[in-house]
């Protein structure tokens, strides 16, 4: 299967393939079970890593085509993907308005962590008090650019569009340079941007790989349409019928969201821990510590068998960690 790159413009952020990595030391504080291995998309070394840096790398080439001088973009205060779209801005020599959403609508008294390096890398933030205020604010922050001649480009939240998601059907391809394919590939997922690339990308390569997205908030079946959503988009795009990806398996488990979005567990919490003292490797507390959690639950129930290779794709967000 030919890498989405041969046919859509990229801005080059990645330079290397992110390493793959035994786990072995967590297979063996685990009991044993399947083998155990980890796509390092938090070593990406531009803009602190992780798999919105993949995303953008699309999105930004997009916006540039389109002769954009601004990028506007929302999440969290202490969202990921507005740090890397500051700093893609920054390094483009474009501006960045950021809508993120704080209690009350109010800037923290002290920034810390993905916030702190907004700032650093010249980003606008304007802050609304809900999630739902968030789309309104990006639109009205784009309307009053084009009324003073501005071109702004708009990206939906996680980068988390056709567009974004075809950056995932590549690190597919990838992946297939650094290993055979997997049993399994767990990961972490919220906007459903990631986890379609990987569904997409898995079914045109017509892996048996089992692909599980562990949420971080939303419920099941609301995120698995989201992801069927975005593969009748991605269709189109890579060039096959708008059926293609019908029959493709979308499994979403949302066990382990606890008491929501960025409010960790008590598995998540040992999954965060045990993590870095047995492989030295750091999670997030939003995303991937929770993900990993699913993965660790599913190894102790027996789910994956002991000649099966489990891979968890590090989405990286280490930086929430010092929030």
């Amino acid at each position: 299967m030919p890498g989405v790159s041969a046919s859509f413009a990229t801005v080059p952020l990645i330079d290397a393939p992110s390493p793959v990595q035994e786990l072995s030391s967590l297979r063996r504080a685990l009991g044993g079970g399947p083998r155990l291995l980890v796509k390092r998309d938090d070593g990406i070394p531009f803009a602190f890593g992780g798999n919105k840096v993949r995303k953008m790398s699309l999105v930004a080439a997009a916006a540039l085509s389109q002769g954009a001088d601004t990028l506007i973009t929302c999440g969290g205060v202490q969202s990921n993907h507005a740090r890397v779209t500051a700093i893609t801005a920054a390094k483009l020599g474009l501006r960045c308005i950021l809508v993120a959403n704080t209690p009350g609508g109010l800037r923290p008294d002290r920034l810390s962590g993905n916030a702190l390096l907004n700032e650093l890398a010249g980003a606008e933030v304007r802050y609304v008090s809900a999630r739902t205020d968030r789309d309104p604010a990006m639109a009205a922050a784009a309307a009053e650019l084009k009324q003073n001649g501005g071109r702004p480009y708009v990206i939906p939240l996680g980068a988390s569009t056709p567009l974004g998601a075809a950056a995932f059907v590549s690190a597919v391809d990838e992946l297939l340079t650094q290993i055979d394919p997997p049993d399994f590939i767990v990961h972490s997922t919220s906007s459903g941007g990631t986890q379609a690339g990987l569904v997409a990308g898995c079914s045109l390569a017509r892996l048996g790989t089992n692909l599980i997205g562990i949420s971080a908030d939303d419920s099941a079946p609301s995120l698995e349409s989201a992801i069927r959503t975005l593969l009748i988009g991605l269709a189109p795009l890579l060039g096959v019928h708008p059926t293609r990806f019908d029959a493709a398996r979308v499994d979403v488990d949302d066990a382990f969201v606890g008491g929501g979005y960025g409010v960790p567990t008590d598995a998540s919490r040992e999954a965060l821990q045990l993590l870095a003292r047995t492989e030295g490797l750091f999670l997030d507390p939003t995303y991937t510590a929770k993900a990993m959690a699913g993965l660790i639950a599913k190894v102790r129930a027996g789910a994956f068998k002991g000649d099966q290779t489990v891979l968890f794709w590090h989405t990286g967000g280490q930086v929430g960690l010092f929030a």
